[in-house]
């Protein structure tokens, strides 16, 4: 216990030597710039716009790889393309800029420091029974022709896109999805999003794709189920009003003409894990 005790106070007293010598100003600069960093991080992880860090992280770690082997062509091109790359970076995301910094004022300090983990057994239990709901909606939907639009989050988050709708965070159900969707309700025109297994909000507004290679004979919902999977890595479903036809859009190709098994078995390969030599592609063009 003596030993304990001495071992506390060498410890206590190494850090005290460490903070007198770095100084409390360093010290608080420190805190204050984690600080920065960690909530920063946050933010930009609930946007598309971390596919863009994720982008920058690489091009930097390549100048500093070229900068130390000397290779003074490829470390000019992209000094250059980072001295521009801050201004363009600024027009491309000023509404994702805009909105960070408007939530990191709505922030409580109650929020601070939450850490949020879930065990991968349990997320795959809930994903599992995600797209049972999903297929066994989009079927009755079909046959009841009534139109829908679920998208399924994956990397890429959605943050930007939920606040055009309505909050739910409820577990997925058949039955709920085909009342959201149901005529004349408030939220039946909308997109739903579904996030780590759980309905999370109904009634938001997706991207349009603007490509000219879609029939005209697709509506609205197909162009948005498009857009949303041009620009992000989510799988949108998409059930037509006027066919009853499923079809399902990720990579912005469209897939039309789904049944429930075909649609159960895109998922679960897209959305479950599997060991590497089980992996086989399950998204290719049609000829």
């Amino acid at each position: 216990m003596q030993e304990l005790a001495f071992a506390a106070g060498e410890f206590w007293r190494n850090i005290n030597s460490v903070i007198a010598s770095a100084g409390y100003a360093d010290l608080l600069d420190i805190l204050v710039v984690a600080y920065i960093l960690y909530h920063t991080i946050r933010l930009v992880r609930e946007t598309r716009a971390m596919q863009l860090v994720k982008g920058i992280v690489v091009i930097l770690l390549i100048w500093l790889v070229a900068h130390n082997l000397n290779m003074i062509t490829l470390t000019t091109i992209i000094r250059n393309i980072v001295q521009w790359g801050i201004l363009a970076i600024v027009i491309l995301f000023q509404p994702e800029l805009r909105r960070a910094l408007e939530q990191m004022g709505r922030s409580k300090f109650s929020n601070f420091g939450r850490f949020g983990s879930e065990g991968k057994e349990q997320l795959m239990a809930k994903v599992r029974t995600m797209i049972e709901a999903v297929c066994q909606s989009a079927e009755e939907l079909s046959k009841d022709r009534t139109g829908a639009l679920m998208v399924i989050e994956r990397e890429t988050k959605l943050g930007d896109i939920i606040p055009s709708g309505t909050i739910i965070d409820s577990a997925p159900s058949a039955s709920l999805i085909c009342n959201i969707f149901y005529p004349n309700t408030p939220m039946h025109d909308g997109a739903m999003i579904l996030r780590e297994g759980r309905l999370h909000a109904a009634g938001c507004f997706l991207p349009l794709s603007a490509s000219n290679e879609i029939g005209r004979e697709l509506g609205t919902r197909h162009r948005a189920a498009l857009g949303i999977s041009e620009v992000s890595d989510a799988i949108a479903i998409v059930v037509s009003e006027e066919t009853g036809q499923i079809s399902v859009a990720i990579n912005g190709e469209l897939k039309r003409g789904c049944s429930r098994a075909n649609l159960a078995s895109l998922l679960e390969v897209s959305l479950i894990p599997k060991p590497e030599e089980q992996r086989k592609p399950f998204w290719r063009k049609s000829s």
